[in-house]
């Protein structure tokens, strides 16, 4: 075994990503015994000596959120009464994300209590990818390492040698993200101007940049109902766009999003597998899975072997 002190555990959210980082890494995955109690309480039992061992838990806090989530919680819990000498907490999707500031009056700061509670449990770093606001890196008073798959999708964009590429960004807030696609792709850059009359409903105003006659990669870090991503397409072909591409992060994909994306002039929609996908999710052949797998586990590597993970920030 490569790294003799290095255990890797995994919840039930996404147990296919974490073999694949296993298998990167050359590693078993760790021992341990999930299960439901008839009440819907989760147990946890770790199978296996974790005393004075360096252990990372994977586990996206995705859908079912509440659940998943808790299993996280009770899973450190677990490995720091069983005296792991440290605990990273990678959350390839961290849920509750979008619920980073007090919008309007009288609300929570969830994604906040969120990082209270993982540090709570005992976690002595994280291992986060594309979180939807990058200050919620000071949520937390440990070390986190925020990677983004951007590399990733970057890599497969130009292997499709899309000509007259314009990258656009569905919002002011996702301009940043684009910026930096645009760059590393050497492509111009539009931004979309919404407005939201009422909460869940964003209206398209304006497209701020040179569109007409080329092909558009929408960009943003998470499709959800997949609604802002459609009002954007329709916009951008009325504007003489030839072609629409997507590409986010996290695939939350509730409903109806999938239905939404059939049904659209989208011609593919980029994602990674931070969220595992439905069955019925995987039919649809517009969407293309890329994995995170490789970066999680250099990530993973370089964090256990006290080398820089900076080079990977890309």
């Amino acid at each position: 075994m490569p790294y003799k002190e290095l255990l890797l555990f995994s919840g039930r959210a996404n147990i296919p990503l974490v073999e694949e980082i296993c298998k990167y890494l050359r590693i078993p995955l760790g021992k341990s015994n999930i299960y439901d109690f008839p009440d819907g309480e989760i147990g946890i039992k770790i199978t296996e000596n974790v005393r004075g061992r360096d252990v990372f838990v994977v586990q996206p806090t995705c859908e079912p959120v509440n659940k998943n989530l808790m299993e996280l919680l009770i899973m450190i819990d677990a490995l720091k009464r069983s005296s792991a000498e440290r605990i990273t907490a990678v959350i390839p999707y961290y849920g509750y994300a979008r619920q980073d500031r007090k919008a309007e009056p009288r609300v929570p700061i969830t994604s906040k209590l969120v990082a209270d509670l993982v540090t709570a449990a005992g976690t002595n770093r994280v291992l986060a990818i594309d979180l939807h606001a990058g200050q919620i890196q000071g949520f937390f008073n440990l070390p986190v390492d925020h990677l983004y798959a951007a590399p990733i999708q970057i890599e497969y964009i130009k292997r499709k040698r899309l000509k007259d590429l314009v990258i656009v960004s569905p919002d002011a807030g996702g301009v940043e993200r684009a910026r930096a696609f645009a760059k590393k792709l050497n492509t111009s850059l539009a931004i979309i101007d919404k407005r939201r009359d009422k909460p869940g409903v964003a209206k398209v105003m304006n497209i701020i940049g040179d569109i007409k006659g080329k092909r558009a990669m929408i960009v943003d870090d998470m499709i959800d109902t997949a609604g802002t991503l459609i009002e954007a397409t329709n916009a951008l072909l009325k504007n003489g766009v030839r072609e629409v591409y997507a590409c986010c992060t996290h695939p939350v994909l509730s409903e109806p999003a999938v239905e939404r994306i059939n049904k659209s002039p989208l011609k593919e929609v980029i994602v990674s597998n931070t969220i595992p996908l439905s069955d019925k999710q995987k039919r649809c052949n517009k969407i293309i899975i890329l994995s995170i797998s490789k970066l999680l586990g250099e990530a993973i590597k370089r964090i256990h072997t006290a080398t820089s993970v900076s080079s990977l920030f890309a």
